[in-house]
């Protein structure tokens, strides 16, 4: 059950969410809006695959 949701996040995710990486964004002048979403990806992405 707790996997499924995070498959379903990590859908929302790639729609919702912008790509950093495809912007090629810098992560030392991110600001901590942009922190937080990347770290918010990584926490869905790496739930969603254990």
């Amino acid at each position: 059950m707790k996997k499924q949701i995070f498959k379903i996040l990590a859908k929302l995710n790639k729609v919702l969410l912008p790509s950093f990486s495809k912007r090629r964004l810098d992560l030392a002048n991110a600001s901590k809006l942009q922190l937080a979403i990347i770290g918010w990806r990584y926490f869905v992405t790496t739930n969603a695959l254990n």
